[in-house]
């Protein structure tokens, strides 16, 4: 692992005495971003944190392996790695392996850049029942996460996606593809193996609101409701919304779900259910899922959503909630329980009652919730960069540990940049051997064995440094 300078010693950079060292807790996007507005400003030398031994967070695990124009992304979030004043420190855990106290006491400063790792639940009974799963584990599966549990789908036939933001269209739009459409991504083989013998033949959609306030893109909609086998069904009068009334996406989203319902496709193998102004009130089953019932909505006087009353019940065997995702607290970081992100002032992170707290920084969903596409990433991380920069001049003079010894002390091995080119290299060489450009490796001991050198049949677990 290429070493920073002793504070005192030769500059890394020119004209740089003592460069400030900078933790980022995060490799993905919004750890990158952070990454690179920090390059913007020399003398200061970067070191990335990932739990997983290879970067890029959800640019890797959470974008739709059929969607590879958004994965080239990665291609310019890559050349950030390049430059000298940064370093990749991948198997190493945020409150594990390292706490906030050796964190800051190894660095100038401290940006956590940690995502939203929870999902937000439903909160009906039944919901813990085999079966009732959160998009997120689906799609972390089908991503080649590697500590996704995996999915079967011996028996399901119908699938019921609540929630119409882009990761419901993302993850039925994969229960509706084919094997021919699946096989050119980097999806694992396993995965394909068992999406490819799936008998599902209805895909359900269900929103609590109406078509006019779904957060689908228009693109993604229009997508998923013209693949070519299969049948859309729209349960709802769109002719009864006022299109005057909508802003451009909205209206565009109705406008797709209008012709998506007068559209006929006479060999469709599989039926995709649009259901809006519904909520799911109890998932059914004794033993697992057979089933989800729900309730009406509408809106009253005030604009508020309120039950009718009137219930009805889907058969389903697989019920994946898409409602939205929540940051999980850090250990010993000031968390806001009820937002579910660290609380802080412009990326300036305060304890509960608003103190900032010296020389610690949020950037991405765990600043200012799951909200945003990858791109809204890159202001929030100049905006928490821009704090950073300014209170550095000003920051408490502390004496810092190296973090090579610190990790030295702790029998810590981190995983390099480096080595997760050899990762990437061996996922292409694996894809070449199905005809496809890369095959994703979801196996903790490959992951490991490949990034210490050893190929991907050595005797590496996932703990071992």
């Amino acid at each position: 692992m290429p070493r920073w300078p002793e504070r005192g010693a030769r500059p890394y950079d020119s004209g740089v005495q003592e460069p400030k060292r900078v933790a980022i807790v995060g490799a993905g996007p919004s750890g990158i971003f952070a990454a690179q507005a920090l390059l913007a400003h020399p003398g200061i030398a970067i070191d990335l944190y990932d739990r997983l031994p290879t970067p890029f967070g959800l640019l890797r695990y959470g974008v739709a392996p059929d969607h590879t124009s958004v994965k080239g992304v990665g291609n310019a979030l890559a050349r950030v790695f390049e430059s000298p004043a940064v370093r990749f420190l991948g198997h190493v855990e945020f409150g594990q392996d390292m706490s906030r106290k050796e964190l800051l006491g190894a660095y100038d400063a401290v940006i956590y850049a940690a995502g939203a790792a929870e999902d937000t639940e439903m909160a009906v009974p039944g919901e813990n029942l085999p079966g009732s799963e959160s998009a997120r584990s689906f799609v972390a599966w089908y991503s080649g996460h590697p500590d996704a549990a995996p999915f079967r789908f011996t028996g399901v036939r119908s699938v019921v996606t609540v929630g119409v933001g882009n990761v419901a269209v993302d993850v039925s739009r994969i229960l509706c593809k084919t094997a021919a459409d699946l096989s050119p991504t980097d999806m694992p083989d396993p995965v394909l193996d068992e999406l490819r013998g799936h008998v599902v033949r209805d895909v359900w959609i269900v929103g609590r609101r109406g078509p006019q306030h779904a957060s689908f893109t228009t693109p993604e909609l229009r997508e998923m409701l013209t693949l070519p086998h299969v049948q859309p069904v729209v349960h709802d009068d769109l002719d009864a919304i006022d299109l005057t009334t909508l802003d451009r996406r909205p209206k565009a989203n109705v406008e797709a779900l209008k012709i998506a319902a007068e559209r006929l496709v006479p060999d469709a193998s599989l039926r995709l259910h649009l259901l809006f102004w519904h909520r799911p009130i109890e998932v059914e089953g004794r033993h697992r899922v057979t089933g989800l019932t729900l309730e009406r909505t509408a809106l009253d006087a005030d604009g508020r959503l309120i039950g009718t009353g009137e219930e009805r019940t889907i058969e389903c065997e697989l019920v994946l909630r898409a409602i939205g995702y929540r940051g999980r607290a850090l250990d010993g970081v000031p968390f806001d329980e009820k937002r579910g992100v660290i609380p802080n002032v412009l990326g300036r992170v305060t304890d509960t009652r608003g103190r900032v707290q010296p020389r610690e920084y949020a950037a991405g969903w765990i600043k200012r919730g799951p909200t945003g596409v990858i791109g809204t990433n890159k202001s929030d991380a100049a905006e928490t960069v821009a704090a950073l920069v300014a209170d550095l001049p000003e920051a408490p003079l502390v004496v810092l540990e190296p973090v090579e010894k610190l990790l030295h002390r702790k029998g810590l091995r981190p995983t390099s940049y480096e080595d997760w080119m050899r990762i990437d290299a061996a996922e292409g060489e694996l894809g070449s051997r199905f005809g496809r450009s890369r095959t994703k490796i979801a196996s903790w001991p490959e992951l490991l064995n490949i990034a210490r050198g050893r190929g991907s049949d050595g005797t590496a677990t996932p703990r071992e440094r």
